[in-house]
């Protein structure tokens, strides 16, 4: 046999091999979304239309989902195809190192965002952030409309302002934050302020 023939023959068993190992990874995002969920598999069913033996060839790496039946799925977990795909990639990895943890720091004001809760696809959202002595960060209410937050300050003081009430904040304060509204987070002191913040979507 040629040598054409088996670089053919290896390309076709390599790109096999990936399209496996994916619908595996697929298989276990579609079985932890709907753990997180607490469904069974007649939950799911019921919830997307799609069978439960076909969801429980696909949990278990066995079957390809089309791209119809992948969007039934995100239906009912209320999540976009893309995002259940990246998820996937992303794998079931439950351990998040603060050395692997991503870091965002705010050119203009110092402020630092690290997130905390592993990427690949937590129920909520885990930050923790430094705000630097002097400095405020705003955001709109359209940023908070489908999702509830809480404040929780870990060293400093903070000035929270909610629509129009404004909270003061001392180490080991925790807030619940009330319907969307314009909100911004203030450091009126000479030190640093942390606070972490937990975000999930309103139920």
């Amino acid at each position: 046999m040629s040598v054409h023939y088996y670089f053919i023959m290896s390309t076709i068993s390599n790109n096999f091999d990936q399209s496996t190992d994916f619908d595996r990874s697929l298989g276990e995002r579609v079985r932890t979304e709907r753990d997180l969920r607490g469904w069974s598999l007649s939950d799911l069913a019921s919830q997307s239309g799609v069978s439960r033996a076909m969801i429980h060839k696909i949990e278990r790496g066995e079957s390809s989902p089309t791209a119809s039946l992948l969007g039934k799925l995100c239906g009912a977990f209320s999540l976009t195809v893309s995002a259940l795909i990246a998820r996937a990639e992303a794998g079931s990895q439950r351990l998040s190192r603060r050395a692997d943890q991503p870091v965002w720091t705010d050119p203009e004001t110092g402020y630092v965002r690290r997130h905390v809760s592993p990427v690949s696809g937590s129920p909520f959202d885990i930050v923790a952030v430094d705000l630097p002595a002097g400095a405020s960060v705003a955001y709109p209410a359209s940023s908070f409309v489908f999702l509830r937050q809480c404040i929780w300050v870990t060293e400093g003081a903070l000035s929270f302002a909610e629509g129009d009430i404004v909270h003061s904040l001392n180490a080991g304060d925790c807030l619940l934050l009330g319907p969307a509204a314009d909100c911004e987070f203030r450091n009126e002191s000479a030190a640093t302020c942390r606070y972490v913040v937990t975000l999930t979507k309103a139920g």
